[in-house]
């Protein structure tokens, strides 16, 4: 006698096997059902949690062909517990994706005064930059920043966003800042001086940033009143080198850039 099987469905209308992937934290998905997207943050007891980039979290059963993966259904499965952890969090605070690759750069981009402030923003929120395709230039100042932006062009697919510091009412810098008028472009600053105040006194080990008398270049009266050498560049990688993360910085400056990184990112 035949043997036949008890699985009566013709094979064209099975469905075809997909890939089984761990939920290794970080790792970002999509749930079939929902079209929630995030990052792994959880896996336990046949169930995951996703962490969306607005810090929105939401539990989900593990089910077969439940989640899609770059665009493919696949299965999630609980990760094996062997080889050390991954870090979680970038130093941006945001979730970090392992094995991440860059974006090709976005026609928009943020501008900064000077070199400094270009490699702390990379030293904080390089990661996020790269996955987002958003480039990071520095102007050497802002007195020409009307005709800087009027050159960009700023418009719906290319947005311009500006970190000036000391930026507050009455200054040089608020006046320039008033004189940018375009829809696509945002002019933003913090109140310090200098982009060195901005990181915590506490991560360098000092009381408080020094006040430099008017008429002295800021940076050589800063080392001069915390008994460093008068040499602003060893200064000033000194200064990068204490911070780890965005909690070395004052807020002031994380909210103007996290705004500056949504406005370029967010089509219009």
């Amino acid at each position: 006698m035949r043997q036949y099987s008890p699985d009566l469905t013709p094979p064209w209308k099975k469905p075809k096997p997909v890939p089984e992937v761990p939920a290794e934290p970080g790792l970002v998905v999509e749930e079939a059902g929902t079209g929630f997207c995030g990052a792994v943050i959880r896996c336990e007891a046949g169930t995951v949690t996703l962490e969306d980039r607005f810090g929105k979290h939401r539990v989900f059963p593990m089910e077969p062909r439940g989640f899609l993966l770059e665009g493919r259904v696949v299965t999630l499965v609980r990760p094996s517990p062997a080889g050390p952890a991954r870090p979680t969090r970038t130093a941006s605070g945001s979730v970090a994706v392992p094995g991440a690759r860059a974006r090709v750069a976005r026609a928009g981009r943020i501008y900064v005064e000077g070199r400094h402030d270009a490699e702390l923003v990379e030293r904080v929120w390089g990661d996020d930059l790269r996955i987002e395709g958003v480039v990071v230039e520095y102007l050497e100042g802002v007195d020409d920043l009307p005709s800087i932006v009027a050159d960009f062009a700023p418009g719906p697919d290319a947005r311009l966003g500006v970190l000036v510091d000391h930026l507050v009412p009455g200054s040089k810098e608020w006046r320039i800042a008033q004189s940018v008028t375009s829809d696509h472009a945002l002019v933003v600053g913090h109140p310090y001086i200098d982009i060195w105040e901005a990181v915590k006194p506490s991560s360098l080990g000092i009381e408080a940033w020094p006040r430099v008398p008017r008429g002295q270049d800021w940076k050589t009266g800063v080392c001069r009143a915390l008994g460093w050498p008068e040499n602003t560049g060893a200064a000033w990688q000194r200064i990068l080198s204490a911070v780890r993360s965005y909690k070395d910085l004052e807020p002031e400056l994380l909210g103007r850039v996290e705004e500056l990184i949504d406005f370029v990112t967010t089509p219009t």
